[in-house]
């Protein structure tokens, strides 16, 4: 528990310090001087026009091709400096990717004269099976995000290009298995449309996908509070160093110096416990720039009660919360009264969210839903 809150306190004095500022396409030249950084950026083209025409033939009706065929079907929001850090995940059947053995490694030189009776005294009566060699599929990944007004897009906002190398083992691929991957890139506050294409290295398949987000703005929030979408975390791992660069991740995403699988599918296993990872807009600091923020969690199954955990305190908007999903049961019989803690039954439940800013006066509630089986 404290060794997070520690990764979380470091994300943000990363965020204090502007490190976001930097994230950047890995082609642009960070020697050059913003100026002509910005010229080169206006000259490079980043999405093909062939490729760009088909974004926009399928962009009214949000029906792009499907040569690739893919979906986006989640987007998570983080702060980032002035920005918003908006993570889009997006799921494709490995066949459709084109996945084929990788090149082989170069071979392995032979040992000098010295080292040969080491070796061989090293392999004596055991032999090594040779690792199977890893599938991996080259897909050219183009971003077009465009601001909405109306509910229509009006201008484009941003273009990037993701050369993206994916990888499977190839002892446990299956073809028709559906993986998710993950992209994400920082973005001003407003109403966008991602146009999202997947092509072929030849650009003679290409996919398309249509997603509308929202990044809040928390200076319009005017004395009230707003969390990032709330989500179950499988597994969180701190990096030497924060990204900078677009990428694409499969069964993962990037957040400044965080690894983050999230819980997709919103299913736990019984005697596990849950971990969620949220944002909170529109708290307001004291006079040394910390919040003073409560939150009370408790799990509902329908209109009961099944859990309530103590009230957590923090002293930052960034959250990382860890729930154990234990009852304590209160056990009548002949003998007396007794106290039982038992794991969460096998069920569908809601986690409800009560969040007060002690310094502003606001609150706000949310619920999320999850299963355990």
């Amino acid at each position: 528990m404290n060794a997070k809150r520690t990764v979380i306190a470091a994300i943000v004095t990363i965020l204090i310090f502007g490190l976001f500022a930097n994230f950047s396409q890995g082609a642009q030249d960070k020697n050059k001087d913003k100026d002509k950084q910005a010229v080169k950026q206006e000259e490079k083209v980043y999405i093909p026009p062939q490729v760009k025409t088909i974004m926009q033939e399928g962009m009214a009706a949000r029906q792009g091709r499907q040569d690739i065929p893919f979906t986006i079907f989640k987007n998570f929001v983080f702060p980032a400096a002035q920005n918003l850090h908006a993570v889009f995940l997006f799921k494709a059947k490995n066949s459709d990717l084109g996945y084929v053995s990788a090149p082989a490694a170069p071979a392995a030189q032979a040992p000098a004269e010295g080292e040969q009776a080491q070796a061989g005294e090293a392999q004596a009566g055991e032999a090594q099976a040779p690792a199977a060699a890893p599938l991996q599929a080259k897909v050219m990944v183009f971003l077009q995000f465009l601001q909405m007004e109306n509910g229509a897009p009006t201008k484009t906002v941003r273009e990037i290009y993701v050369p993206a190398l994916l990888q499977a083992d190839s002892a446990t691929y299956d073809p028709e298995a559906e993986e998710w991957y993950s992209t994400g890139y920082p973005l001003p506050a407003g109403d966008y449309l991602l146009a999202m294409a997947l092509a072929s290295p030849d650009l003679k398949k290409v996919g398309v996908g249509y997603f509308e987000f929202s990044l809040p703005n928390a200076a319009s929030l005017q004395g009230a509070l707003e969390t990032t979408p709330i989500f179950f975390v499988k597994k969180m791992d701190q990096m030497q160093a924060p990204e900078t660069r677009t990428a694409v991740h499969k069964g993962c995403f990037m957040y400044s110096v965080l690894q983050i699988v999230p819980n997709v599918e919103s299913i736990v296993a019984p005697g596990e416990s849950i971990e969620i990872l949220y944002y909170i807009f529109g708290a307001k600091p004291n006079d040394q720039q910390k919040n003073d923020i409560e939150a009370a969690y408790e799990v509902k199954q329908g209109d009961k009660a099944a859990i309530k955990w103590a009230v957590q305190t923090y002293d930052f908007a960034l959250v990382s919360q860890p729930l154990p999903l234990k009852q304590t049961v209160l056990i009548k019989n002949d003998q007396g009264e007794k106290q039982e803690t038992r794991d969460l039954q096998a069920g569908k439940y809601t986690l409800v969210i009560r969040i007060k800013d002690k310094i502003g006066g606001s609150t706000i509630e949310k619920i999320l839903d999850f299963e355990v089986k």
